[in-house]
């Protein structure tokens, strides 16, 4: 539950002097728990004294029409600083009306722009704030295109940032259905321990020090010293920079009073080559940083080598149909229960959506990192991705 409150933005507007605006969340405004993590006491969040010149706030899009305005207005209207700061949309070449909408909205909005992204990548867009152009940023808010954003996302996210000593803040993302009921069966278990693992930043409600999290905002001096995103991930770039921000010595802190929510893949295909992409993701960042995957990362591996194991079984007896039948009730009992738990029919595509999340995710992970040992051995290091 979030309490009702208010937290001071401070905003130097170029010229003019310092202005303080009292800005108060609709939802229910910063939470006693997260003003005593900045402050060390309950109470409204401290004063935060920036340059809205010096905010940098950067979204990838790629094909993002249906999102695009709503995100956009989401995130500027009404945030002091969201409103005033620079807002940079990095497009990889939109063949639908995503640029056209953000043309349109750059007239409403003066501190909006459009940026070409012809790399495609999510780390390239995000990396266009180490241009020149950006010399004087010093936070950077990234914002995606398939989420939805609370009042005074920007402002929260850069009080957080500014009341401790942290290289990022990492939010909790919530998973909502638009339409369909594939993704509201999917929403419905994706922030499980069935689906997302019991991971910190999957409907998490504890704040504190991580390891990694739904990236939201950078203090720039450390993003610019590690070199920024890895360009050569097409997935997993955020864990990645994450394990390179821990092994320089910084800290990630997980706000979960600043809470997202994240709309997933509406159809089971395009839920299979996400989760087949994530897995191969991960493998990459564990093979280069030689660290083993966490105990919930493995899990998806084991059950896609037991799969594997199986059907080599099944010629020589029932035992080839043990793990088949073990895993299709799991599978039939979850769907069983988000169901009767929603009072919807939907929830029957709860265990289907687990299946391809495991499933993908196992098999993504097995094929590349079978890959990259083949390829160039992983050195033995202790320490678990995050």
């Amino acid at each position: 539950m979030h309490s009702a409150g208010f937290f001071n933005i401070v905003i130097r507007p170029g010229a003019g002097g310092w202005r303080r605006r009292t800005v108060r969340n609709e939802r229910g405004g910063m939470s006693a728990t997260a003003a005593q993590n900045a402050n060390g006491a309950s109470g409204p969040a401290a004063p935060v004294e920036i340059d809205p010149a010096k905010v940098l706030v950067i979204f990838p899009m790629l094909n993002e029409a249906r999102h695009a305005e709503a995100v956009l207005r989401q995130v500027i209207e009404g945030d002091p600083i969201a409103s005033a700061c620079p807002v940079v949309v990095a497009d990889g070449g939109s063949a639908d009306e995503t640029r056209a909408i953000v043309t349109r909205l750059a007239a409403e909005f003066p501190n909006l722009s459009l940026a070409d992204n012809p790399k495609r990548l999510q780390a390239a867009a995000l990396n266009l704030a180490l241009a020149p152009k950006h010399a004087e940023a010093e936070i950077l808010i990234r914002c995606d295109a398939h989420a939805a954003y609370p009042p005074y996302y920007v402002s929260r996210l850069v009080a957080s940032l500014t009341a401790r000593e942290t290289a990022s803040v990492v939010v909790p993302m919530d998973a909502v259905a638009e339409e369909g009921c594939f993704q509201r069966g999917l929403a419905w278990v994706a922030d499980t321990k069935l689906g997302a693992g019991g991971s910190a930043h999957r409907g998490g409600t504890a704040s504190g020090y991580v390891d990694h999290g739904h990236h939201a905002a950078f203090r720039m001096e450390i993003f610019r010293q590690l070199g920024g995103y890895n360009e050569t991930f097409r997935t997993n770039e955020d864990a990645e920079y994450d394990r390179r921000v821990l092994e320089a010595g910084g800290r990630i802190w997980l706000d979960a009073d600043i809470r997202i929510g994240y709309f997933p893949r509406r159809s089971p295909g395009a839920l299979w080559r996400q989760y087949l992409r994530y897995g191969e993701g991960r493998a990459r960042t564990c093979h280069i940083h030689a660290v083993m995957p966490r105990l919930r990362q493995l899990i998806p591996v084991a059950h896609v080598g037991l799969l594997g194991l199986s059907l080599l079984m099944l010629p020589f007896g029932w035992l080839g149909w043990l793990w088949p039948a073990a895993y299709g009730a799991l599978v039939i009992g979850t769907s069983v229960a988000v169901a009767r738990a929603r009072r919807s029919a939907c929830g029957l595509m709860a265990g289907p959506a687990i299946a391809i999340m495991h499933t993908a995710w196992g098999i993504g992970f097995s094929l590349a990192m079978l890959r990259f040992t083949l390829t160039s051995p992983m050195r033995a290091a202790p320490g678990a991705a995050g």
